[in-house]
């Protein structure tokens, strides 16, 4: 036996007791004044007991037994407390338009009783009225109960319809972060591995640097791929670190490894205002590049790319990655056998990362036939801060005799640049 079905029992004999208790305690008072024998006393007993007892049955064929009860309580008064329980069930279980209908069948006897205008004092008139109200607030209980339990099943059901989406939406944020810190490691795998397949007769020198490369690169993608998993995983508890998540001081070195692996790659950093851009801001930035870079590293290996970021507080960050089209139609020059495979998600990917940012992403070919990818990301200044303070891609003026600049080092208040020409 089922709890649901338990509790229906329970229910049934609780509706029960309710019928016979309300018949008994309310018949002296609605008895009073008439004259009934003792044979019509008894059968109308025999009627209440027999009505109440059909209420076992309520759940099966509550709309018949309310039809056959609703009558037989305008003659009985046994039988009220029996036809409030059928009207309730009625109007708790069953669809509106067969409440109506029976609702009707309740009501209906009452305006015909009451055109032969009879006189307000007598008993019979009285227990009319009141017969009719007790029918009528069954049916309110009942309609209320059914409101009640239909918002109850709504508001569980947008609860779970927003523990889906609120699944849904981690599921992509995860997707995305993968796709991101996975494949820029891997394109510059398969970039390596491939020059070794195509050119088994390069010199040793060349071999060994490249088989370097693709295991720091392998080793690289492991520990990125590591790092993602720990913050998934709930042991870390609340006061667990955080993964650290890529700036717009990184670009240099994201550049690098992409020379790294053959691509020849310019870097323009101009960015003025405050003291860097919020996290949030050059985070994006970075994945910006980074999607950029592994897409040209896969259709256009050969071509040069410049990557140009640039912007304040107050104006917003302007990130531009753009590089001529691939030399063939479908296959990198050189390179048989077609470029390295994807997904096919970086771009939505991104663009939904960067409509999360408040900002606007571009993609496709300009009018010079290159392929331009571009965003612009707000950047809201910090007012608590000082005008004049260090940027990302700047240094600071050196404070009289603090000793010469570091080496490579630019001077006061010029962007760095991280061009370099191309192979």
């Amino acid at each position: 036996m089922t709890r649901h079905t338990v509790r229906a029992r329970f229910a049934d004999v609780g509706f029960f007791l309710f019928a016979v208790t309300f018949s008994v305690l309310t018949a002296e008072e609605a008895l009073a004044g008439r004259e009934m024998s003792e044979n019509a006393f008894f059968v109308d007993q025999l009627i209440g007991v027999a009505a109440c007892t059909a209420l076992f049955v309520r759940r099966r064929w509550p709309v018949p037994l309310a039809v056959v009860l609703l009558p037989a309580g305008s003659f009985s008064h046994f039988v009220t407390g029996a036809a409030m329980v059928a009207v309730f069930t009625v109007a708790a279980h069953r669809p509106p338009a067969t409440t109506r209908w029976v609702a009707v069948v309740a009501v209906s006897p009452l305006p015909l009783f009451l055109i032969r205008r009879p006189d307000p004092g007598l008993p019979a008139t009285v227990s009319a009225i009141v017969y009719a109200a007790l029918i009528t607030g069954s049916f309110g209980w009942g309609l209320y109960l059914r409101s009640r339990r239909g918002l109850i099943a709504e508001l569980r059901d947008r609860a779970e319809r927003a523990e889906a989406e609120a699944q849904r939406q981690v599921r992509e944020e995860i997707a995305r972060e993968m796709h991101d810190v996975l494949a820029h490691r891997l394109s510059l795998l398969s970039v390596h591995a491939g020059a070794l397949e195509y050119h088994p007769g390069a010199p040793p020198a060349e071999i060994q640097r490249a088989a370097e490369v693709i295991r720091l690169s392998a080793h690289q993608a492991l520990e990125d791929l590591r790092e993602v998993i720990g913050v998934l995983r709930p042991a870390g508890g609340v006061g667990a670190p955080e993964r650290p998540q890529p700036t717009l001081d990184e670009l240099p070195r994201l550049v690098a490894e992409s020379r790294g692996a053959g691509m020849r790659v310019g870097l323009d950093v101009r960015v003025g205002g405050t003291a860097g851009a919020p996290g949030a801001v050059g985070r994006t930035a970075y994945r910006i590049v980074q999607e950029g870079l592994t897409n040209a590293r896969k259709h256009a290996p050969d071509e040069r790319v410049t990557v140009t970021v640039s912007g304040a507080a107050g104006e917003g960050l302007a990130v531009e990655v753009r590089n001529a089209a691939p030399r063939g139609p479908s296959e990198p020059a050189g390179r048989p056998g077609g470029g390295i495979p994807g997904a096919g998600q970086g771009l939505a990917g991104l663009a939904e990362r960067v409509k999360l940012a408040g900002g606007r992403l571009e993609h496709g070919r300009t009018g010079g036939g290159d392929f331009r990818l571009s965003a612009w990301l707000p950047w809201t200044p910090r007012p608590e801060q000082p005008d004049a303070v260090v940027m990302s891609g700047r240094v600071p003026p050196r404070a009289p005799g603090a000793g010469p600049a570091p080496e490579g080092g630019a001077e006061p208040g010029r962007a760095l640049r991280a061009d370099r020409p191309a192979d």
